[in-house]
């Protein structure tokens, strides 16, 4: 009964792009890509997108996906997964997997997926990357973690973390938007109110730090290509064409 489900929320409305999990990038609408790198996974026993928007509903499984409708009140993707898992007492790891991240690594799901499989200290898991470039570092819509010694987060900000008042030793990490979670966390994060750090950043990964909950990370090496405007897209529709 102990199973790890790939869960993609996606909604319709974006204010930078419209309906993007339903734009066709070589026949292939962007929900779909995401799906298929999510079915590469060699951990996940389910995958389901979790939506409010017939639309998208219709589009999963027009290629033959798994999608289940949620109610259109929630606030985050996070709250719209809990409604999915609370509908299936058999799943007892779950991946929060974008739906606008169709360039993923399986085996970085995977990561996460494992991390909270095994890991019994860990409650979440995510992906850090290292940052080189300053602009990154820099940039408040790039949120950057900070580690202790054993790879749990102790800190996400939009701010440049940490201080360098002396420069030089410091590595930078970059967070990549992708959560596991074990079953009773996800419950509990999603039940608990809005922070003051959660509400200062905009992050709602600190509430579940501001509450003593640990998050393990697992660093890569890509960068991700999140499709949130049509630079964005053109980006993806540029790699994608090199790759055939």
């Amino acid at each position: 009964m102990n199973k790890t489900a790939i869960i993609i929320p996606a909604r319709y409305g974006s204010s930078r792009l419209e309906g993007k999990p339903l734009i066709e990038v070589n026949g292939k609408p962007i929900i779909q890509w995401v799906y298929e790198k999510a079915q590469a996974s060699k951990l996940a026993d389910m995958i389901i997108v979790a939506t409010d928007d017939e639309r998208i509903f219709n589009a999963v499984k027009a290629f033959g996906g798994d999608v289940e409708m949620t109610s259109a009140e929630h606030k985050c993707g996070s709250d719209r997964i809990r409604e999915v898992v609370e509908r299936h007492p058999e799943i007892a790891y779950i991946v929060n997997l974008q739906g606008d991240e169709p360039l993923i690594k399986p085996e970085s799901i995977d990561d996460v997926a494992r991390n909270v499989q095994e890991d019994e200290h860990a409650d979440i898991s995510t992906l850090i990357r290292v940052l080189k470039d300053e602009a990154e570092i820099n940039n408040p819509n790039l949120v950057k973690c900070v580690i202790d010694n054993n790879g749990y987060a102790l800190y996400f900000s939009r701010s440049k973390i940490p201080y360098e008042r002396n420069t030089g030793i410091a590595t930078f990490y970059g967070h990549l938007g992708i959560y596991g979670y074990k079953r009773e966390a996800l419950i509990k994060m999603t039940s608990l109110p809005q922070t003051p750090l959660e509400r200062t950043e905009s992050l709602e990964q600190l509430r579940a730090l501001e509450n003593g909950m640990k998050i393990k990370t697992s660093v890569v090496d890509f960068v991700p290509v999140g499709i949130d405007t049509k630079e964005d897209l053109e980006k993806f529709k540029q790699i994608i064409s090199q790759q055939l």
